[in-house]
C-alpha cells in the first residue's frame, strides 16, 4: 500500500542553515529521540475525539466534519501538555501558539498532507506541522520556516495560505513515518467487528474482542471503544472478566504493564504489548525444542494453529 510518507529524507537536516529551524528540531529530538511520545500523543488525540468509551466510535469516518476540525485544536493543545518540557506559553503580546527554545513557533495539523492553513500573523515563523492516518498507523511531524517563496500566492477568504512545492520539500521531518500506535479495530473485517460488537453484555464483548483479535497490540482505547463501561479494564483482568473466562479455551492475556509478560510475548514469538496494551494469544502445550516454545508457569507452551485445537487450559501467567 503506497503512502503520502514514503518519499521522506533520512537526513532530514542536510543543508539547513536556519538556526533557529535547527534549535528547535534539536529541542524536540532530544525530548522524543525515538518518536514514541509524539505516536502516543496522535493516538490519544485521536481516541479523545472519538470518545469511544461512551460513543463506541473508533474512525476517522464516523465523525462529523466539525468534530474533524476540532482535531487541529487538541493537537495543539496536547503536543503543550506533552512536551512542556519544551515548550513555553508565548508570551502576551505573541500571536504564536509557543516559543520552543525561546523562538515563537506556530503549530499547524492537517488533516490532508500538506494542507496546513498558514494565517497571516505566522507567514515568515516557523511553523510544526502534523499530519495522521489512523487506517495507515502512521503519523508525521515536522518543522518548517513559512518564508513568502515557500507559500502558494492564492488567499482564501482568512487570508490563510498554503506551503507551495518548494515550501513542502523544506519542512525537516522529526518523525516521517512516525510509528502510530495501532487502531485493532480498524484492522479488524466487518465479520469479526459484527462479531466484537455483536453481545449485550461488556464482559462478553471484551471477550470475543479477546478471542479473534490475537496476536495484536490491543491498546486500552480499544478495550474502552468495545466494552462502554466504566472501569473497563476490569474486563480484561482474572476474577471475573477475559483472563477467566478464556483460559479453559487456552488463550492467555499478556500485559504490557509487566517484564514478565513482555518476556513472554517476546518468547512466544507474537507481538509484544506496551505499557497500557495487551496481546492476546491461543497456546497449546509444546515440547521444549520446537520453535517458539516457551516455559510458562513451569511448562513449556507454543501459540496454537488457527485450526488446532485446545484441550488443555492456558496457564495462569504471573505478573512477577
Amino acid at each position: 500500500m503506497s503512502s503520502v510518507l514514503d518519499d521522506w529524507t533520512i537526513d532530514p537536516l542536510e543543508g539547513e542553515t536556519d538556526e533557529e529551524l535547527i534549535k528547535v528540531f534539536h529541542a524536540f529530538r532530544v525530548a522524543d529521540p525515538t518518536g514514541s511520545r509524539l505516536g502516543k500523543l496522535m493516538r490519544n488525540t485521536l481516541d479523545q475525539l472519538y470518545d469511544g468509551q461512551r460513543t463506541g466510535r473508533y474512525s476517522w469516518d464516523q465523525l462529523h466534519k466539525t468534530e474533524r476540525t476540532h482535531y487541529g485544536t487538541l493537537f495543539e493543545i496536547n503536543l503543550r501538555r506533552e512536551f512542556d518540557d519544551v515548550i513555553d506559553e508565548p508570551g502576551d503580546k505573541q500571536k504564536l501558539d509557543y516559543r520552543v527554545a525561546g523562538i515563537d513557533v506556530d503549530c499547524k495539523f492537517s488533516q490532508r498532507m500538506n494542507g496546513w492553513m498558514i494565517p497571516p500573523e505566522a507567514r515568515g515563523h516557523l511553523m510544526a506541522v502534523g499530519y495522521v492516518n489512523d487506517r495507515r498507523s502512521e503519523f508525521a511531524f515536522g518543522v518548517v520556516r513559512a518564508r513568502p517563496e515557500y507559500c502558494n500566492a492564492g488567499n482564501n477568504r482568512d487570508s490563510k495560505v498554503t506551503l507551495n512545492r518548494a515550501g513542502r520539500d523544506a519542512v525537516r521531518w522529526i518523525e516521517r513515518p512516525g510509528e502510530l500506535p495501532p487502531n485493532v479495530l480498524l484492522q479488524c473485517d466487518e465479520e469479526t467487528l459484527q462479531a466484537i460488537f455483536a453481545p449485550r453484555s461488556g464482559q462478553q464483548r471484551v471477550n470475543e474482542l479477546l478471542r479473534r483479535v490475537t496476536g495484536a497490540r490491543i491498546g486500552r482505547s480499544a478495550i474502552a471503544t468495545v466494552a462502554q463501561q466504566d472501569d473497563f479494564m476490569k474486563r480484561v483482568r482474572a476474577n471475573g472478566g477475559a483472563r477467566t473466562a478464556l483460559r479453559n479455551e487456552g488463550y492467555v492475556i499478556l500485559g504490557g504493564d509487566y517484564a514478565k509478560h513482555r518476556d513472554a510475548a517476546e518468547r512466544l514469538g507474537t507481538a509484544v504489548p506496551n505499557p497500557g496494551e495487551v496481546v492476546s494469544v491461543r497456546i497449546v502445550p509444546a515440547d521444549v525444542d520446537e520453535p517458539f516454545a516457551a516455559e510458562l508457569e513451569g511448562s513449556h507452551w507454543r501459540i496454537a494453529a488457527e485450526a488446532e485445537s485446545c484441550t488443555h487450559p492456558a496457564p495462569d501467567v504471573k505478573f512477577r
